[in-house]
């Protein structure tokens, strides 16, 4: 039978079989010391001379750092930590030996690691901040779908930009050109019509030549769109949603977010209502530190931390200028100046993690902003309708997975938070 790290705990005392690879190795005189790990966890394994195989213990220097193994022992509680298992170990296998492990202890530079990522995520930092991911994942899908929203995938190919032209990737499509997507928005859009509640979540890809430790080439997303939603409807659910994800997440990886270091008492506030600014309230804060911001531009990475720092919950900062949101972004109607958006901006420095909004549902005025944004109508006959067959008001939001990862787990770049980044300059491995 099949045992894995993990489920220790169901078997104390009980002789059990693992497979795993070598973390760690150590001799202290008549005991020897391996640190196992199966991917499911890690667990010490401890041959006592005269207690397990002879063989075992004379043949111990053979196993070196990630040789593949089968072990066999008895399972026992730590006698000074409970809920922490070991093995009193009888003897190993190897099933694969590993030569010398190019990432040891030592310190290594990050394009190093970076160009060893296939063997950097065996740490147990990355592994760590890989299965925060995972549960981020989870709780994101459980939100929506206990919800009752429907998952309605966007395509990967399409026809027309949706965040603008600068940042496309082209590629052939037969024939004709197409476009890898920048967002599922305008696809949930139409499922919305047809379902009520709908979210994707899958791959999104900018083109964007930056290095900052904020951004990727190719970040997942999910995106959830609600018919009959307007911007304060929007963003109740944002609200609702970053608490559910903090608050499990904090909940179900304790010994990950251990392992990484995160200090949790500053997502513990993130419940109950978060703070609502103006654009016109987040620019006054700006100036005060960075007079020289300019009134109707959007915010940089510094501006974002700049507004955060004052709350000890994620901030959303609504009603952005009109010039500086795309094309489907409602106007207020007071102000057409201004636009029925919104940004929800983490704590603690890590910036927009939320982009969204109340789409326009006026076909005549999307006609008008397709045009004053020098876009072909005819690339968007299908989305106008949605306009033009029982338009209805409409509001969703993109959550960037990376981000949120970065934040949760306290990283200071989002090159860990995916197990194979795609970054400005680095496509290997």
């Amino acid at each position: 039978m099949r045992y894995f790290i993990e489920d220790l705990g169901k078997h104390v005392n009980e002789t059990v079989e693992l497979k795993g690879w070598a973390y760690n190795t150590r001799s202290s005189g008549k005991i020897k010391f391996l640190e196992l790990r199966d991917g499911t966890g890690m667990v010490q394994c401890i041959y006592f001379r005269g207690e397990c195989d002879e063989s075992a213990f004379e043949n111990f220097g053979d196993i070196t750092q990630e040789t593949s193994l089968k072990i066999t022992g008895v399972v026992r509680e730590h006698p000074k930590k409970p809920g922490v298992y070991e093995i009193g170990a009888q003897n190993f296998e190897i099933i694969g030996k590993s030569p010398e492990f190019p990432i040891s202890p030592k310190e290594h530079g990050t394009d190093f690691l970076m160009n060893h990522r296939h063997l950097w995520l065996r740490s147990k930092r990355q592994h760590a901040a890989i299965r925060v991911r995972a549960e981020i994942i989870k709780s994101i899908r459980d939100f929506f779908d206990g919800r009752g929203f429907t998952l309605t995938d966007a395509p990967v190919f399409t026809p027309n930009a949706c965040e603008g032209t600068t940042t496309l990737f082209e590629t052939q499509y037969f024939d004709d050109k197409a476009y890898l997507s920048q967002s599922g928005q305008l696809y949930m859009e139409a499922t919305a019509a047809a379902f009520g509640k709908v979210y994707c979540f899958g791959p999104t890809f900018r083109a964007e030549k930056s290095k900052t430790r904020r951004h990727l080439i190719e970040f997942w997303m999910v995106e959830p769109e609600v018919a009959f939603n307007d911007l304060y409807d929007n963003m109740d659910l944002m609200e609702q949603f970053v608490e559910y994800v903090v608050q499990r997440t904090i909940t179900n990886k304790k010994e990950e977010l251990e392992i990484l270091e995160r200090d949790v008492s500053k997502l513990a506030p993130v419940k109950g209502e978060f703070p609502r600014i103006h654009y016109k309230e987040a620019v006054e804060i700006i100036k005060k530190e960075n007079p020289d911001f300019v009134d109707g531009d959007d915010f940089g990475g510094a501006d974002e931390t700049i507004i955060s720092s004052q709350f000890e919950k994620p901030v959303m900062v609504h009603h952005y200028p009109t010039a500086i949101k795309a094309f489907y972004m409602k106007e207020e109607p007071k102000d057409a100046t201004y636009s029925m958006s919104v940004d929800m901006l983490a704590t603690e420095g890590y910036g927009e993690i939320i982009g969204g909004g109340q789409r326009e549902d006026d076909l005549d005025i999307i006609l008008r902003k397709i045009k004053e944004h020098d876009l072909d109508e005819k690339d968007f006959a299908w989305y106008n309708d949605i306009r033009k067959y029982g338009s209805f008001p409409h509001a969703g939001f993109g959550l960037g997975i990376e981000r949120t990862v970065a934040w949760i787990c306290g990283l200071s770049h989002v090159r860990e938070t995916i197990p194979f980044p795609r970054m400005y300059g680095r496509m290997y491995p």
